[in-house]
């Protein structure tokens, strides 16, 4: 399993600069995608997000996914995950 997450963004939205300059700063890696430049990966938020391309949207190595989390909310679901992987 993968441990790195996925934040789907944009290049315009402030709450993923947020969120993307807090994970740098807490040394938690991330892949980022941008939903304007991927289709696929667009049609994966919105399935996420009952219709809605809402982002900042954060899958986790296990599948699961936040919308809009906050630092402490990927900090909880990434320390459940590696407890779920032990």
């Amino acid at each position: 399993m993968s441990t790195t997450i996925t934040m789907y963004t944009t290049p315009w939205c402030g709450y993923c600069r947020r969120l993307k300059g807090q994970l740098d700063r807490a040394g938690i890696a991330y892949s980022e995608v941008d939903i304007e430049q991927h289709p696929e990966a667009a049609e994966l938020v919105a399935k996420i997000n009952d219709g809605n391309k809402t982002v900042p949207t954060v899958v986790f190595p296990d599948g699961s996914a936040l919308t809009n989390p906050s630092l402490k909310q990927v900090q909880e679901r990434l320390a459940l995950v590696d407890a779920q992987a032990r």
